[in-house]
């Protein structure tokens, strides 16, 4: 009996072991997450892309010949004026999601995603509401163009509702995700109908469509190629937590073990 009743024991013994290495393991959302919710310095950062953007709404509503799309093209300066910007961390801050995955030591899922955003429950990132509201004051029409699936628009519509966003009675202004995450052939649709003043993303997928799923060394040249319309006509929304800029690290391989990704990650630090 002292054999099995060893083997048992050992077994129980690895465990827990199994469990403490795994709730100790590093979480590379933590400080990404903790910085958005308790720094000051995110809250400036959010204020003053925001702010930057209302000085910038004026200029653009009295030049005619103003667009900030790259898509939109002809005959534009008679068309009525529209800003776009993204939802998730451009508008709504989503970390009490990722805060969440960060206690049950979980992974992102699309089970989880729509959970969370069919709850309605995140609050707006600071400046996101005066600003839109400021805009749509103006004339402006509001568009809010996210990757999130087609299913959850009227969950996503509650939630802008309920945070105090403006949303447009006259026409569709939530965009959600269709066949594909390249925001570009969306943003040529607004584009149709609406000169676009401004554009307001925390990915550079929400400003041109060469940023989508390209590598890294191609998404610093084409910052380079744009670096007029930074902090013009385009303005970025700090996110540390996730994104393209993380996804380009292993090479958009979503399927790899947790571990595999870190190991990437950590072969692209710069000493």
């Amino acid at each position: 009996m002292r054999k099995p009743l060893i083997l048992i024991t050992v077994f129980i013994v690895s465990l827990f072991i199994g469990c403490s290495e795994q709730s100790s393991r590093p979480n590379d959302l933590l400080n990404a997450v903790l910085w958005m919710q308790q720094s000051s310095e995110y809250e400036a950062s959010a204020l003053q892309a925001y702010k930057i953007a209302q000085n910038l709404l004026d200029k653009a509503l009295a030049d005619k010949n103003w667009t900030a799309a790259l898509e939109q093209t002809g005959d534009y300066a008679q068309l009525p004026p529209a800003v776009i910007l993204d939802v998730d961390e451009t508008v709504l801050d989503n970390s009490p999601f990722e805060a969440n995955l960060i206690l049950n030591n979980a992974s992102f899922s699309n089970t989880l995603w729509d959970k969370w955003c069919n709850e309605a429950r995140a609050e707006a990132v600071p400046g996101a509401v005066e600003f839109c509201n400021y805009a749509a004051e103006k004339g402006v029409t509001v568009f809010y163009l996210t990757n999130r699936r087609q299913h959850l628009t009227e969950a996503t519509r509650r939630n802008l509702q309920k945070a105090g966003f403006p949303l447009s009675d006259k026409t569709e202004t939530v965009i959600t995700r269709t066949d594909t995450g390249d925001k570009g052939p969306r943003r040529h649709k607004i584009a149709e109908n609406y000169r676009i003043l401004l554009l307001i993303g925390d990915n550079n997928g929400d400003f041109a469509s060469g940023f989508t799923k390209a590598p890294s060394a191609q998404r610093h040249k084409m910052v380079k190629d744009y670096r007029d319309y930074w902090g013009t006509k385009w303005i970025v929304l700090p996110n540390p937590s996730y994104g393209d800029w993380e996804s380009a690290l292993y090479e958009y391989n979503y399927k790899l073990p947790e571990t595999d990704k870190r190991a990437l990650k950590l072969k692209k630090l710069r000493l």
